[in-house]
């Protein structure tokens, strides 16, 4: 199988070198992933901007690998884009490659939950739609900024799902979220809806020298985490799996 690996963390973050680390053993895996983080990015693209690039060389590939004490199984291709995430996704799948499609693009492992309506703003998923749209089954994947669970446990279960989704589904297009724990120490995955979540006090006033701005942060309010939410089911320690699709028409409109 071919992998395209992207995030929205850049290239350097463990999480998708924790998935390449992983999957190069059985498929064959090329990166694209945005130079700088690029998080809250939603499917943005960088319209009337240069957007530079450049081919990783084996050494570097291998370096940054190393750096999170990750080894490859076997040779990956990667490239660094100065640009969004879906920016990434999109020049490789459009204008760099030159062989086979990808049978299957991954987002991730983000460093942080995209749950429920935060997947509106979410650059993970955004690169994980982009394959999507392009008619590839893509995952976007996320680990809890508290979790126990490591990035390399997350690639790993993270590929026996997509092993069985693979054997399973055809097209599919699924948000993946992992717990701050696993509820009976493996991995469980759930089926579930999104949630609702907004945030108290998103917005923070700051004064400096000659300057004032705001900066976004706040609390998380979730409106609804109930039964059958991704919220609740990592509350829960499971691992929830939220089939999304990029149709946004009110069919009960047409009615």
């Amino acid at each position: 199988m071919k992998i395209l690996l992207s995030n929205d963390d850049g290239i350097k973050a463990k999480g998708i070198w924790a998935l390449a680390s992983v999957l190069s053993k059985d498929h064959e895996i090329v990166i694209a992933a945005p130079s700088a983080q690029q998080s809250g990015m939603s499917h943005a693209l960088s319209i009337h901007q240069q957007i530079e690039f450049k081919a990783v060389s084996v050494e570097r590939i291998i370096e940054l690998a190393q750096a999170h004490d990750l080894k490859l199984k076997n040779s990956v291709e990667a490239w660094e884009i100065g640009g969004t995430p879906t920016d990434c996704v999109k020049i490789y799948l459009e204008a760099m490659n030159n062989s086979s499609k990808p049978d299957v693009v991954i987002s991730g492992i983000n460093h942080g939950a995209n749950l429920a309506t935060d997947v509106t703003y979410s650059g993970t998923v955004g690169a994980a739609l982009e394959g999507h749209l392009h008619e590839i089954s893509s995952l976007a994947v996320s680990l809890d900024i508290d979790s126990t669970i490591s990035f390399e446990a997350a690639a790993l279960a993270t590929a026996q799902f997509l092993n069985e989704a693979w054997r399973r589904e055809g097209n599919f297009f699924y948000n993946v979220n992992f717990p701050k724990a696993f509820r009976d120490g493996s991995a469980e995955f759930i089926w579930t809806r999104l949630g609702k979540r907004d945030y108290i006090n998103a917005f923070k006033l700051m004064n400096e020298e000659d300057k004032t701005y705001y900066r976004i942060g706040g609390q998380v309010y979730d409106i609804d985490r109930s039964e059958g939410t991704d919220i609740y089911a990592v509350e829960c320690g499971y691992v929830s799996v939220t089939p999304l699709h990029a149709d946004m028409t009110n069919y009960k409109k047409l009615v």
